[in-house]
């Protein structure tokens, strides 16, 4: 599969996050490594696994009193797409914490 120039920056940003953390993760760890809201990541997921792209699964044995929760993971291609994105000039890598002030990480308080 051909990486696509014209991908959003979201989705590049899902991209290396699953690229770096190679394995099952699952999508609240992708939201606050990729910096993603959840009504910004979920439809980027669910693009990515009916393109064949990610592997999905729910989780087997959660914690009691929690829900289960979906997993997700690259597949072959996916791993080769997104390896290709890396290579493209402005690409995330993948580990950076969401910016201060975002939804999903606190501004930092007074000192």
């Amino acid at each position: 599969m051909v990486f696509r120039r014209d991908s959003s920056p979201q989705t590049r940003a899902v991209l290396a996050t699953l690229l770096a953390s190679q394995g099952w993760r699952h999508g609240y760890d992708i939201a606050r490594r990729a910096g993603l809201a959840s009504g910004t990541l979920y439809p980027i997921l669910g693009r990515l696994a009916d393109r064949g792209l990610l592997e999905t699964r729910w989780e087997d044995d959660p914690p009691e009193g929690r829900p289960r929760r979906h997993l997700y993971r690259l597949t072959a291609a996916g791993a080769e797409l997104a390896a290709a994105a890396a290579q493209q000039p402005g690409a995330p890598d993948g580990a950076q914490p969401s910016p201060p002030g975002h939804p999903l990480r606190p501004a930092a308080g007074p000192a």
